[in-house]
């Protein structure tokens, strides 16, 4: 994902933040505690678990990244990276990202619930397209 930071905000080492980070203006806090970033990689490898539903799995990592908020800036873009590359390791392309780009809270399951069923949607609504879906 440091590699994706780099590129993305055309910046030099994009490391994992070592401070508290502050979003929405200063009025969301990320804590950072000694095991912060262990946490984090744990939680992103729990999208490659196969007995949860794909969707399930992009929109937890989507909201991991935002929760953990792993960098001092990018971090929405990281997550949008993130859902792509779960869908893509599984062959799937979705070509609508803009009803995803909305606010999200970490502590609001309803809507990672939502999250996970609009990615369904999503997804189901690529496959129908011919040029788009599944990839081999």
């Amino acid at each position: 994902m440091a590699n994706w930071q780099q590129t993305v905000l055309g910046e030099g080492m994009a490391a994992f933040r070592t401070m508290p980070a502050f979003s929405k203006g200063g009025r969301e806090r990320y804590g950072i505690t000694p095991d912060t970033r262990a946490r984090f990689e744990q939680c992103l490898s729990e999208s490659a678990q196969p007995d949860l539903p794909l969707p399930s799995r992009a929109a937890r990592t989507y909201l991991d990244i935002l929760f953990f908020h792993p960098f001092e800036d990018g971090n929405a873009r990281a997550a949008m990276l993130a859902v792509a590359f779960v869908l893509a390791r599984e062959g799937w392309v979705i070509d609508q990202v803009h009803p995803l780009q909305t606010t999200r809270w970490a502590d609001d399951a309803e809507g990672a619930a939502d999250l996970a069923m609009l990615l369904g949607i999503l997804i189901n609504a690529a496959q129908r397209r011919p040029s788009h879906g599944r990839q081999s």
